[in-house]
């Protein structure tokens, strides 16, 4: 062979050798749960993993006119029998899912012919759509790219990289983001300086006083020795504004305190004709 023919040959068994490589199929352990594997790649499940949702499925149509033509065992040892069953791939992304329902139209399509479906079309029909909405209900798998790499990451290349950045600053200034957190476009990772609250007032105890009696609207404070004091009158002390509190008025004369009115015996009359009722009903009680 020549030079040329055993590079072609080469060459030509590279290019077959890579793309036998680039068609990889991952088994799933059963048909529920979650698989990983390389973007691209072959989903499957074994027929044995599906079994008993096929037998329960054509046991669903087992009645008195198909018992004898509709055999659950012979159609669950038949899907356990097929091996592998691709059921979907996995997407160029992070992962995806497979549903069930898409499951159950596969493993139907497996069983479409198998023995022990009926004889009449229309009981094959509804044995295959019955195991389908058996496989259904019990299966579903979430698929998980194994490769993927998230855009802007280490080794993602120049997918998701921030573009540098510039900005206008408030009132029309020209400015760079240095201040932004490193994970922002055009951040550097920088801090703003410590904000100074000396400047703001604080509340002190025994200092503190609400702002009516801080600033009075007359300009004086409590206590204040330059200001009149409440209650102040003339040098005798007995100002206008000095008064019995209510409108009580004494039972003595107006000539001498000691002198006692009518309206005093009178009271102290009547109280001692009380006092009397009360001893002699209280006498009374008691001797009877």
């Amino acid at each position: 062979m020549t030079v040329t023919a055993i590079a072609a040959f080469m060459v030509g068994g590279a290019f077959f050798s890579m793309g036998t490589a680039s068609a990889a199929t991952t088994l799933a352990g059963t048909c529920a749960g979650s698989v990983g594997g390389s973007m691209g790649d072959t989903v499957a499940v074994q027929g044995s993993s599906v079994k008993e949702f096929v037998r329960q499925g054509a046991k669903d149509q087992v009645n008195v006119l198909t018992f004898a033509t509709v055999w659950p065992d012979a159609l669950a040892d038949t899907i356990a029998g097929k091996g592998a069953l691709n059921v979907g791939t996995v997407p160029n992304s992070a992962g995806g899912t497979i549903a069930g329902d898409a499951i159950g139209t596969v493993v139907a399509n497996a069983l479409k012919g198998a023995a022990g479906l009926g004889v009449l079309p229309d009981t094959q029909t509804k044995v295959l759509n019955s195991i389908k909405s058996r496989v259904a209900q019990g299966c579903g798998l979430t698929t998980i790219a194994t490769n993927y790499v998230a855009p802007g990451a280490p080794g993602a290349g120049n997918a998701g990289t921030p573009q540098a950045r510039t900005d206008t600053a408030p009132g029309g200034a020209a400015g760079n983001l240095s201040n932004l957190n490193p994970g922002t476009a055009g951040g550097t990772g920088g801090s703003a300086p410590m904000r100074d609250y000396g400047g703001i007032p604080t509340a002190t105890a025994g200092t503190a006083v609400a702002p009516g009696v801080r600033y009075p609207a007359n300009g004086t404070l409590p206590g204040d020795a330059s200001a009149p004091q409440a209650g102040q009158g003339d040098q005798s002390g007995q100002g206008a504004d000095v008064r019995d509190a209510g409108n009580a008025q004494s039972l003595a004369s107006n000539g001498a305190s000691n002198d006692v009115q009518l309206p005093m015996l009178l009271a102290v009359i009547v109280l001692a004709g009380v006092t009397a009722g009360l001893v002699r009903t209280w006498v009374l009680r008691r001797a009877g």
